[in-house]
């Protein structure tokens, strides 16, 4: 066994439990909670994002949660040195790490690394955005084609952020986004790592879990919590927090975009392709150890596998 100190990986879906599963192992082993979840770094943003309640982080602490508003940016960058820091400090204390979430691109860019992309420039962005009020965001997704057929290809011509941020990436560099990944140097963590991913048996009750959820979020005030971030912060919908799933069918709803009902069929239509989403990234990870999240006893079957691991 590798001399490293371990690190715990607990991925999945979401709906699939990692909250409850990791709350469970942080009462029997020897670890502290990092949130991998792109929506639970923001402050004031609960409902929507099926934050844990104050209750359960009193019971299990969990680090990377409520650490923005919601008018500010987190990267995956930004994660990965935030992680490893942490990572650093827990080992140190004698403990493991145990990074819990369903958001795979940190755990990915966390465990290879990251390309030496360049930062934003507000300028560059600021004239992007008027090509893409101008001509249509077809327009520029037929430009990145022509510089970076790669690139192009991998992306839907309605993925507004990414086209832009691809297109962004050449004019400033002059290079293809798709040549600056590729030139991306391979980052070995300092860890041990085990790798567990719950993934579903049945599909279908995954789904099940998913509208269950998204209704009860909406029981919950949803909409109202989101009425009240928008006095309490200047937000707009193209804000990153605001295109979490949820947030953005809340706030169509909010201008009239939608009615009630969509707002319900289309928030649990986009929490179902998240997941498909999460599933697809977890399919290509390598050495997971798979186990069912719809199993009874899910929390000690991971116990199991971690004590056979660690």
């Amino acid at each position: 066994m590798s001399p490293l100190p371990p690190a715990i990986f607990l991925m999945g879906p979401t709906a699939s439990g990692k909250t409850n599963v990791a709350v469970e192992l942080a009462q029997r082993l020897p670890v502290e909670l990092i949130s991998v979840d792109s929506a639970l770094v923001y402050r004031d943003m609960d409902i929507g994002t099926a934050k844990p309640d104050a209750a359960t982080l009193a019971r299990a602490p969990h680090h990377l949660i409520d650490i923005i508003d919601p008018t500010e940016a987190y990267s995956a960058a930004a994660f990965r040195h935030d992680a490893l820091r942490l990572m650093h400090d827990i080992t140190q204390r004698g403990k493991i790490p145990l990074l819990v979430g369903g958001t795979m691109l940190y755990f990915k860019a966390l465990r290879e690394g990251l390309s030496d992309l360049p930062q934003s420039d507000p300028a560059m962005r600021s004239a992007l955005e008027a090509e893409i009020a101008q001509h249509g965001i077809q327009h520029l997704h037929q430009q990145l084609a022509q510089v970076d057929a790669e690139t192009a290809a991998r992306l839907k011509p309605t993925d507004t952020q990414r086209i832009q941020r691809a297109m962004e990436i050449y004019r400033i560099t002059g290079q293809p986004m798709s040549t600056l990944i590729g030139q991306q140097q391979s980052t070995e963590l300092p860890y041990r790592i085990i790798p567990i991913a719950l993934v579903p048996s049945d599909r279908a009750v995954l789904h099940q879990r998913i509208a269950t959820r998204f209704a009860t979020m909406l029981k919950q005030g949803l909409v109202d919590e989101l009425r009240a971030l928008r006095k309490k912060y200047p937000l707009h919908p193209n804000m990153t927090s605001m295109r979490c799933v949820g947030y953005r069918q809340a706030w169509q709803f909010m201008e009239g975009e939608i009615n009630d009902v969509e707002l319900l069929e289309t928030g649990i239509a986009s929490t179902r392709q998240l997941a498909k989403r999460q599933l697809t990234w977890l399919r290509s990870m390598p050495d997971n150890i798979e186990l069912d999240c719809l199993a009874p006893d899910l929390a000690q079957k991971v116990l199991d596998n971690l004590t056979e691991n660690l």
